[in-house]
């Protein structure tokens, strides 16, 4: 299946998980789309000072990819800067937050796999 992206939603969501600013999502494919057990496949796009807030992943985990940008996460208290190319995983009840400290806007890819 080939998706444009013209054909994928996009939203908006303002201080995501108690973070910073706004938080833009493309949806590349909906969960409805996919046969595999994925709660989230999108590109998400933070611009300077932005963050998603501290929130915790039970029965999941969450995957991101960083494309471009500069970002500060902390994975489960552990504190870390990311850079294009790297990534993290959080899962199994542990928690994460991650924000734009740069001065271009972060983007990154973002996935939800569920357990079940």
């Amino acid at each position: 299946m080939v998706k444009r992206m013209e054909d994928m939603a996009l939203e908006i969501r303002e201080r995501m998980r108690g973070g910073k600013g706004s938080v833009q999502i493309r949806h590349i494919f909906s969960q409805d789309e996919l046969t595999g057990k994925c709660r989230l496949f999108a590109q998400v796009t933070l611009e300077p000072g932005c963050s998603i807030g501290i929130h915790n992943h039970d029965r999941e985990e969450e995957i991101y990819y960083i494309i471009s940008g500069k970002a500060t996460v902390d994975d489960n208290g552990n504190v870390q800067e990311l850079r294009p190319g790297d990534a993290v995983i959080t899962g199994n009840g542990a928690y994460h937050a991650i924000e734009n400290t740069g001065t271009e806007n972060l983007v990154l890819m973002a996935v939800i796999l569920l357990f079940d």
